[in-house]
């Protein structure tokens, strides 16, 4: 039998190894990991430094076509893809039925040009949870990715005029 020494010096090695594995594991809870696929160099650059001024946002990656998106969705399996819907090799609505097979609990949350009413619909068929014009990104980011992050539908202001 060891001594009881030996064994409680276990549990305090044993409870400090736990303590850093959950410090780590809800470090991660809190930190909402995010892919931004635009093909637009300087636009997707302005995303990610309004995203990563939230310390709840962690930009995990970034793609500038859909077949880079999909291929990043696979691989860092992001809470939050804030995608382009017109990248130049293919539709958005075709990325996102792509991204939702290799990555179904992420949520896409769409940048638009226009205030199409056929897009928003689209998005709602294609299982997108929000949509934001290019020209609100400023105003409206931070506020459509903490609603979709919290599995709230979003629609910004002009497109409810």
């Amino acid at each position: 039998m060891l001594p009881l020494w030996h064994d409680a010096s276990m549990i305090g090695s044993a409870r400090e190894g736990f303590t850093s594995d959950l410090s780590a594991k809800c470090k991660n809870l809190s930190t909402a990991r995010i892919l931004v696929a635009d093909d637009f160099d300087v636009f997707r650059k302005l995303v990610c430094s309004i995203l990563k001024e939230q310390t709840a946002y962690q930009i995990v990656g970034e793609a500038a076509d859909g077949k880079e998106a999909v291929q990043r969705a696979e691989e860092l399996q992001p809470d939050l893809v804030v995608l382009d819907m017109s990248l130049p090799d293919s539709r958005g609505i075709e990325v996102v039925r792509r991204i939702k097979v290799c990555s179904p609990q992420s949520k896409i949350l769409f940048l638009a040009t226009s205030n199409d009413p056929e897009l928003v619909g689209d998005c709602v068929h294609a299982v997108v949870w929000g949509h934001v014009l290019k020209v609100d990104v400023v105003s409206e980011l931070v506020n459509a990715a903490k609603a979709v992050l919290s599995g709230q539908w979003f629609v910004g202001p002009q497109q409810n005029d």
